[in-house]
């Protein structure tokens, strides 16, 4: 049923629970699994930098390694379940790089995690799982993680 499985992550706390969901359903499905960390272009680009930081290279670099942290852990949760992941770091706007990485390999699942936040904080700042949820055009399976308040 699924060949190809994504799994982004935001390298923060309560992701654990959809990487395991996404490592056991590869592992059933003996499926490919995708691991995706996207560096929020909108976040370096809107930082005006300092004296310590020479125009955004800085910021954009320490993004980049809290991804590929997160992504490593991802990958060596997965090799220990047996499975080869694909990793892949991507720059832009998260929503739009994780649907754009969906299409260009085919990827028949996305897993996603959320945290389980109030109404009003959703309506206030939305969130990239929504956003790709709302606009992919390919199962989404989302895995809620409770946050305590």
């Amino acid at each position: 049923m699924y060949d190809r499985i994504l799994l982004p992550t935001d390298a923060e706390k309560g992701t654990e629970l959809a990487t395991e969901h996404a490592i056991a359903l590869a592992e059933h499905a003996e499926a490919e699994l995708h691991l995706l960390y996207v560096v929020d272009s909108d976040v370096y680009s809107s930082y005006t930098g300092d004296e310590y930081v020479h125009e955004f290279e800085g910021l954009e670099a320490a993004l980049e390694q809290v991804g590929e942290d997160a992504l490593e852990a991802a990958a060596e949760a997965a090799r220990e379940a047996g499975l080869e992941p694909t990793v892949a770091v991507r720059h832009g706007r998260p929503h739009e790089e994780i649907l754009d990485y969906a299409a260009d390999g085919d990827v028949d699942l996305l897993v996603m995690g959320s945290k389980e936040r109030s109404g009003e904080y959703r309506r206030l700042l939305g969130s990239v799982t929504d956003r790709v949820a709302r606009l992919a055009s390919r199962p989404v399976t989302i895995v809620k993680t409770p946050v305590e308040e």
